[in-house]
């Protein structure tokens, strides 16, 4: 105690606390917290237990040259690790384990695996600690496993085949197994998750690497030791195996979510044009959603593929899109068109077109939007295609169109029931409408429920049903 009251010990506390936060960003930073810690001790207790045990049971070491020579390798090939996903890595260093396993015993196994590990001697060290014991365990495991097989008395290529798969199936249970606990204690993943990133290497890997691991362990047992050597052709045959898998595997994953990103952009820019349009009228506001949803049933009725009823949809959303090109007061009127009036109307298919083909990857779109009100009798609009000549999306898109046009409420008239308006479809087959089409829309509407007639009547409605459909889709 100092005369002004304060205590000696502060400082050293101070030194102190400095001291356990410098060890603690080094041995345990972003490794799990106290859990991972205790896991850690865990683990190296029971594979210091394990390193013990075996020499007191009877097991020994295998021969130094094999063992080393295997480890070797095994540290080359844990360098060349390939990620798999942020929490996951995965390497063929196990092909010593197994081979050290088979060969030479648990001890050796053990060796080959705690080898692999050396270069990988870094911060945070508790990291380095669960590798280094949960490699032991599985390589001792493994070896055990080879031993209860026979593998002291390999005779032929079944007992050598036999060897192998025992020690493989041990090393990859015991491998997911210890790694999902891991992962499950540091919360960076869940076991299914490791299941579904690890599995589908590891059920490629095996058909390949058994058959040729029995031959080296069947040639070292009945030939000669040196055989072993022939084990690095194939040891990294499959790590590039892997490194190409990975890299396909990337690939897919990054096309995927750029197909998902590009339409999501596409639905929510449909969604504004769509919300533009129907500000401008309101009397058909949320008519484009209607049919967007009319269109997409019609194309999965028809069978068409998952692509194709989503550009339905799509399709659906901006089929009326020209219209905001239209003089104003056109769209509003109350009253029968004039002929002037109705030529300035049918125009709205071409500056639909004309709108979409600026925005990339729309041509498609574009061309459909453009013929969708063309009849099959080539008495349509704007180019009096006929028959075969009109796209199939733009003959869905007319028959959506026309029916929730005749069951909506207009200026100029009021709603027609929908048995009316199927019958007026049914009516125009083979001269306005496809036959094929009406009748997949008739019967999508008699074994719908009352209320389908009625289709949400807001784009942003059916974005949201949409992209939640899309979301369960992928899934």
């Amino acid at each position: 105690m100092r005369t002004d009251g304060t205590r000696d010990g502060i400082p050293l506390l101070g030194e102190f606390q400095v001291v356990r936060a410098k060890f603690s960003a080094r041995f345990v930073a972003g490794s799990g917290g106290r859990g991972i810690v205790f896991w850690s001790i865990g683990l190296s207790i029971a594979a210091i237990w394990l390193v013990v045990m075996l020499p007191l049971t009877g097991f020994r070491f295998g021969p130094i040259v094999p063992t080393l020579a295997l480890a070797g390798i095994a540290f080359v090939a844990e360098r060349q690790s390939v990620r798999l996903s942020p929490s996951i890595e995965i390497s063929v260093s196990f092909l010593p384990f197994i081979l050290a396993a088979a060969l030479l015993g648990p001890l050796s196994a053990i060796v080959v695996g705690v080898g692999s590990l050396l270069g990988l001697f870094e911060e945070p060290y508790i990291r380095w600690l669960v590798w280094t014991g949960s490699r032991t365990l599985v390589c001792g495991a493994a070896g055990l496993a080879a031993w209860a097989a026979g593998a002291e008395r390999v005779d032929s290529f079944s007992r050598a085949l036999l060897v192998v798969v025992a020690a493989s199936v041990v090393e990859v249970i015991w491998d997911v197994l210890l790694g999902a606990i891991t992962v499950a204690i540091r919360r960076t993943g869940s076991l299914r998750g490791q299941l579904q990133t690890t599995m589908p290497v590891l059920l490629a890997a095996v058909p390949l690497y058994t058959p040729v691991l029995a031959v080296l362990v069947y040639a070292y047992k009945t030939i000669s030791p040196l055989t072993v050597a022939f084990f690095v052709i194939p040891a990294f045959a499959a790590q590039r195996l892997f490194i190409l898998y990975r890299q396909q595997r990337y690939t897919s994953e990054e096309l995927a979510q750029a197909n998902a990103r590009l339409e999501n952009a596409n639905l929510s820019f449909a969604t504004a044009l769509v919300a533009t349009l129907d500000a401008r009228d309101r009397y058909t506001a949320g008519h484009s959603a209607a049919v967007a949803v009319y269109a997409r049933d019609i194309a999965a009725r028809l069978a068409l593929s998952q692509k194709e009823q989503r550009r339905a949809h799509l399709c659906g959303l901006v089929h009326d899109i020209g219209k905001v090109g239209l003089p104003p007061g056109l769209l509003e009127k109350p009253g029968p068109l004039t002929l002037e009036e109705r030529r300035q109307m049918e125009m709205h298919t071409s500056i639909g077109e004309k709108i979409l083909l600026k925005v990339d990857d729309y041509a498609e779109i574009a061309a459909i939007v453009r013929h969708h009100h063309e009849r099959v009798d080539g008495g349509g609009y704007p180019d009096g295609l006929h028959g075969g000549e009109i796209p199939v999306l733009s003959k869905i898109i007319a028959v959506a169109d026309a029916y929730d046009a005749m069951t909506s409420d207009r200026p100029y008239r009021d709603a027609m029931p929908s048995r009316v308006a199927r019958l007026r479809l049914a009516q125009a087959v083979e001269t306005q409408f496809d036959t094929t089409v009406v009748a997949a829309f008739e019967a999508i509407l008699a074994s719908s429920e009352e209320g389908y007639s009625r289709a949400p009547r807001t784009a942003e409605a059916q974005m949201q049903r949409t992209s939640e459909a899309h979301v369960l889709g992928a899934a």
